[in-house]
């Protein structure tokens, strides 16, 4: 049986095939040619995105009760968390534990960090399954197809108890199961890591205790899936598709539906392409511009998240020259 990392690889091997099978099956030269039509969007699309990801940031720093990291670490974090998630070979949350990693190395304490990206997952699938059924409500009101609607009608239901279930297992009935789990494995150690789990339970308890905190981030994260919807909007039109901005926000909203449905697949690779198809054929769209729309909404994906990654391994590179540096100095005294 393949480990979790070859599992993953494959999944993002089969994803990568599905995306080349998709795109030389309807043309190749089709759908270059409709990415060259976009001309400026693609500017726009870039730009929409860095707006949309510092959203994001600052969703994600309006969770922290009390004394607060800077904005500007959390938001400077949230684009080292995008740029894992979109181009290194992890499920689609694997880049969360990035940051929490990185706000640890800039000095949070690490059950809080820890403990602040699993709450700030929690309210970006909470806006986001809102985000989901506006678009579905505009959907339906438009006399959207029966065989779109209803699987998507499922899918967004069935997010409700799996919601809710990420949020029970982050209270008491939670913290024994880990701690039943862990005393098989800790041994001798067991004080140890009951103490790690205590305190990163505090942590989440402390965080969802600020509900001024917690209505604010949804309300951030909420405004940033509506920003990301300019994307479509402007891509779309630019290739020569007339979409109002209510339009653009379906695709969006239940784009991201899709996304979430395909967490396991690292970048949503395939999935997305396929996704577009569909939900752009409601309004007309052809394939081959469906497949441009997502092949230029990656290219933030690039522009965003090389620059993230870079920053995630000078902060590493750094943290292992002062640890090391510490040790030689105690070395020496």
């Amino acid at each position: 049986m393949p480990s979790g990392k070859q599992a993953t690889l494959i999944v993002w091997f089969v994803g990568m095939s599905v995306l080349i099978a998709l795109t030389l099956w309807y043309g190749a030269d089709h759908v270059g040619a409709a990415m060259v039509s976009a001309g400026w969007a693609t500017a726009a699309v870039v730009v929409a995105r860095v707006a949309a990801v510092a959203i994001a940031g600052g969703g994600w720093w309006l969770l922290f009760p009390g004394q607060r990291p800077s904005v500007w670490l959390c938001v400077g974090l949230r684009f080292v968390r995008e740029g894992a998630n979109a181009l290194l070979p992890l499920a689609q949350i694997g880049g969360d534990f990035i940051g929490a990693r990185c706000l640890a190395l800039r000095g949070v304490r690490g059950a809080l960090a820890a403990a602040s990206v699993i709450v700030d997952v929690l309210m970006q699938a909470t806006s986001q399954l809102a985000f989901a059924i506006i678009g579905l409500i505009l959907l339906v009101a438009m006399g959207g197809n029966e065989l779109v609607v209803w699987p998507l009608a499922v899918g967004i239901s069935l997010a409700l108890p799996a919601l809710g279930g990420f949020l029970l297992v982050q209270g008491e009935l939670g913290r024994r199961l880990v701690k039943k789990a862990l005393s098989m494995f800790a041994g001798g150690r067991e004080w140890l890591v009951f103490g790690a789990i205590d305190e990163l339970f505090a942590q989440l308890d402390a965080l969802y205790s600020n509900r001024i905190g917690l209505i604010r981030s949804v309300t951030w994260h909420l405004v940033g899936w509506f920003v990301g919807a300019i994307e479509v909007f402007v891509v779309i039109n630019a290739m020569g598709y007339p979409l109002d901005f209510g339009d653009a926000v379906i695709i969006e909203s239940l784009l991201h539906a899709v996304r979430g449905a395909s967490f396991a697949i690292p970048g949503a690779l395939g999935a997305q392409e396929g996704g577009l198809i569909v939900l752009c054929a409601i309004f007309g769209i052809p394939p081959e511009a469906a497949l441009a729309l997502s092949l230029v909404k990656r290219i933030p994906d690039l522009v965003i998240g090389v620059p993230g990654l870079l920053a995630w391994q000078a902060m590493e590179g750094w943290h292992f020259h002062t640890r090391r540096a510490a040790d030689n100095q105690n070395e020496q005294a």
